[in-house]
């Protein structure tokens, strides 16, 4: 199956049974969205929602190593680059529409959350009512290492983890297991992946979300830290968090500094300021997120980040900004209304 799906687009979408089925096919790229992508996922779940024969949607990725990685960024950056801020802010409109289009789908939607799930990928597939992670499953949000923040809405699902999980998560990427996305609220079911196969073909078959087993969770190495995480990060500011784990000398403490020195000082501040109060809906937080987005490549670290970590690869991003010299106004700014240019929901 996989040596077919290897020939066939980067989404290959089709009916199977009682259920409409959406499999990207990047696993070369681990799967990355591209902005082809998003729109092909709308017109797909469009034409589904009022068609009798689909009783449900079954979204996974192709390959072994990832769900989806994120999102495509090297076209986008090379255009913002050059000036054309337009490529990058019609992807993230498009993209952003896509994410509430499946959390308000009016069918169940589960999602097979292998490898990789990481930016756009939690976006995807962490929107909907079931979302199964396995044995491999390895959920991030590191936006704030490119010079970018939590978005695809990000926000909404960072704003109702447990405690101080909500910051800690995307300014220090760290990497959940299936465990953790089930404690962080990212994911629904564990599922041992060598039974998703056979789970997939009887929901095809009977159309009912009801037929998905249930398991017990695994540990959450995050739950038994949520005392520390809640400690550290409950600061409120960038230099208070960092003093403190400055102080504290456990490998948690240790691995979060190393990961705050190395990120973006304004996309973790601005990440704060989206937090404090969390979004009280989805489409709240793509709003606000599309405002950062919409200005990241001109005002922001976007197009210097992705260079140093992606295209570069030099790891030695040259950040605008320090964690103490932040100007006063700079994430007021970032945040504003776009006027004419703010996101809309058709």
């Amino acid at each position: 199956m996989e040596a077919e799906l290897r020939e066939l687009p980067e989404l290959v979408v089709r009916k199977d049974g009682r259920a409409g089925r959406l499999t990207l096919n990047r696993p070369k790229a681990l799967n990355a969205l591209t902005h082809g992508i998003c729109l092909e996922t709308t017109k797909a779940l469009q034409a589904w929602a009022g068609d009798p024969e689909v009783d449900l949607v079954i979204l996974d990725g192709a390959g072994e190593r990832a769900f989806c990685a994120g999102g495509d960024i090297a076209q986008v950056t090379a255009a913002g680059k050059a000036g054309d801020y337009a490529m990058g802010r019609d992807f993230w409109r498009d993209e952003y529409r896509m994410n509430l289009l499946l959390r308000r789908y009016p069918k169940p939607v589960v999602s097979f959350l292998h490898g990789f799930v990481m930016g756009g990928g939690v976006g995807y597939g962490c929107h909907i009512g079931h979302r199964v992670v396995g044995e491999s499953t390895q959920m991030a949000m590191p936006e704030c290492g490119i010079g970018m923040i939590p978005d695809v809405g990000g926000t909404y699902l960072l704003g109702r983890a447990p405690g101080q999980l909500g910051l800690y998560l995307p300014l220090t990427a760290a990497r959940m297991g299936p465990g953790d996305a089930l404690h962080a609220g990212f994911a629904d079911h564990f599922i041992p992946e060598a039974e998703w196969d056979t789970v997939k073909a009887r929901l095809c078959e009977t159309g009912d979300i009801a037929t998905l087993p249930r398991h017990p969770a695994p540990a959450a190495p995050m739950a038994e830290e949520q005392a520390r995480i809640d400690r550290l990060f409950g600061a409120g500011d960038l230099p208070t968090i960092l003093a403190r784990l400055e102080a504290d000398d456990s490998p948690l403490a240790q691995s979060a500094l190393k990961a705050v020195r190395r990120n973006s000082p304004l996309s973790m501040a601005c990440t704060l300021a989206m937090l404090d109060p969390a979004p009280d809906s989805l489409q709240a937080a793509l709003t606000q997120e599309y405002r950062w987005t919409w200005r990241s490549m001109e005002h922001g670290d976007f197009i210097e980040g992705v260079r140093a970590q992606i295209i570069d690869k030099d790891r030695n991003p040259q950040w605008q900004h320090r964690i103490d010299t932040l100007p006063e106004g700079l994430v007021a700014e970032m945040l504003a209304p776009l006027g004419a240019d703010e996101l809309t929901f058709p």
